[in-house]
């Protein structure tokens, strides 16, 4: 059996990969940087000889590499350079790789579905440095597979989406939900099934995977209050053009080519919350 080595284990993405990969009774390890616990493996992505030595020691046979930084100083450090040293091992102790990418990546500006043939075009310091990430990748380490993903939600625990709609209907006049900006949620539990269902398989460059509905974030909110139990009636939407802010716009993908490979679903947020 494959083992598996997940970068940012201690992370909403990376935690459910090793919680679903044990379920499974396969062998699976997890770094953390920020908040190391028992059974996770220490890791500073901006230490090359650090990233090196893991590698050594561990020998994977797949690597998923969720780790990355939203913002700060170290964004590009961790999020474009930890990426390419990632790679640059994997590729070297004979790992399959895949790295975690985003929709952020892109202007959102066009008016249709994302494919992964589309270019990035990123208006961000974040999507500017994922864009960086996946071409260290595909550099390093030409046989990875690139997994672009959206908003992600619906774990045991609130994640960064619930905790927002949280805090928005606690102090409605202090969060807004845009509603021209539109993504393609996706559930915690499966991207982390489709993610170890493709670590099986040969397939690389890029991949998207997310939900199967397209969704403005004001109407995502909405229905992650619906799940909740909550009345969405509170929650407050924006424009961001007419707030004149720069962000991406319509960031959907287009999804079709991994729902051909997987047998794992990739859910609508309105049929999960549906049946939430």
């Amino acid at each position: 059996m494959r083992r598996i080595l997940v970068i940012g284990g201690s992370g909403y993405l990376g935690g459910e990969i090793l919680r679903q990969a044990r379920r499974a009774g396969r062998e699976a390890r997890g770094t953390a940087h920020q908040h190391p616990s028992a059974g996770l493996v220490p890791l500073d992505l901006r230490d090359d000889r650090a990233v090196g030595s893991l590698f050594d020691a561990e020998r994977p046979d797949v690597v998923i590499n969720t780790a990355y930084l939203q913002a700060g100083v170290d964004v590009g450090a961790v999020t474009r350079d930890g990426a390419r040293r990632v790679a640059h091992s994997a590729a070297r102790v004979g790992a399959r790789l895949i790295h975690i990418s985003t929709d952020a990546l892109f202007d959102g500006d066009g008016a249709g579905r994302y494919v992964e043939s589309d270019a990035p075009s990123p208006i961000t310091e974040y999507g500017t440095a994922k864009a960086e990430a996946e071409r260290a990748v595909a550099h390093a380490n030409p046989g990875a597979l690139i997994v672009r993903t959206s908003l992600i939600y619906g774990g045991e625990a609130p994640g960064p989406q619930e905790r927002l709609v949280s805090d928005a209907l606690e102090a409605p006049e202090r969060v807004a939900f845009f509603s021209d900006e539109v993504r393609s949620p996706i559930t915690l539990g499966d991207l982390a099934q489709a993610l170890l269902e493709l670590a099986d398989l040969d397939h690389a460059g890029v991949l998207n995977v997310a939900g199967r509905d397209d969704c403005d974030r004001f109407e995502f909110a909405r229905q992650i209050a619906i799940g909740l139990g909550h009345d969405p009636r509170h929650l407050r939407s924006a424009v961001s053009a007419e707030l004149g802010l720069r962000r991406p716009r319509n960031c959907s993908l287009d999804s079709s080519l991994a729902r051909s490979l997987l047998t794992s679903p990739l859910r609508g947020v309105r049929e999960v919350l549906r049946s939430a």
